[in-house]
């Protein structure tokens, strides 16, 4: 199949939906060229006994952007490098957009705006009643998804998918539950640039404006480009869009 049109700057920055495919069961919403081929997934899981689901698909910038405020304001929990509790609102500004970088992307750069990527977990093996917290924990060897951890490590470059963060880079904390469409991700991080991303955050109503766009060619260097590197073999993967 050859490659569609390139993503327009709303469509990087999850202003728009119409790059999008919208499935009901189970309910995500994944770029056009993604639904299939995480389909194609789910059912290879299902049939090892895995309920492979995306719990977060796409997330427009509305909703980034209130995940953003929330922590600025320290209305909603934060978290260190660690995964320790952190008080956001004993950080000078600065400090607490370097904070919130660590676990959440700014809004207009999250990697869930393309729809090439998703968070998953495997939804039959939740223990009734289980919250699901989303830390590494979950995914680790005593944790209810290390089935799901080595199954994806198993088959998951197969169709096309793979973690964009799984080595602590610097950037944004490892996230084994992060999964990412190679070659289209591929596609949209290198049309999203630092300018594109400025002119819509400068006419946005985030918090900590200032220091955002003050810091933003350097933060756009650490958490939006500096990911792993998706393997040829996912890249190379058959296209099944």
């Amino acid at each position: 199949m050859t490659e569609g049109p390139e993503f327009t700057l709303d469509q990087l920055t999850g202003r728009v939906r119409t790059h999008l495919s919208e499935h009901k069961d189970p309910p995500c919403a994944l770029h056009r060229e993604v639904l299939k081929p995480f389909l194609a997934m789910r059912a290879a899981a299902a049939a090892d006994g895995i309920d492979l689901t995306a719990f977060s698909s796409f997330r427009d910038f509305d909703r980034q952007l209130g995940i953003w405020n929330g922590k600025f304001r320290g209305e909603r929990p934060m978290q260190d490098r660690n995964g320790k509790p952190l008080n956001a609102l004993e950080l000078p500004p600065a400090k607490r957009v370097e904070a919130i970088l660590w676990w959440s992307a700014l809004p207009g750069a999250s990697r869930h705006h393309w729809g090439t990527d998703f968070d998953v977990m495997d939804a039959r093996a939740m223990p009734p009643g289980y919250k699901l917290r989303v830390v590494p924990e979950e995914y680790g060897v005593s944790g209810p998804f290390h089935r799901l951890t080595g199954w994806l490590d198993a088959h998951m470059h197969g169709f096309g998918f793979f973690r964009p963060y799984t080595n602590d880079r610097g950037g944004v904390a490892p996230e084994p539950w992060h999964l990412s469409h190679a070659a289209i991700a591929r596609r949209a991080q290198a049309a999203l640039s630092v300018d594109g991303l400025r002119e819509v955050l400068a006419a946005s109503g985030i918090e900590g404006k200032v220091e955002v766009l003050a810091s933003l060619a350097q933060s756009f260097s650490n958490y939006v480009v500096n990911v792993d590197a998706a393997p040829e073999v996912a890249l190379l993967a058959p296209r099944l869009a």
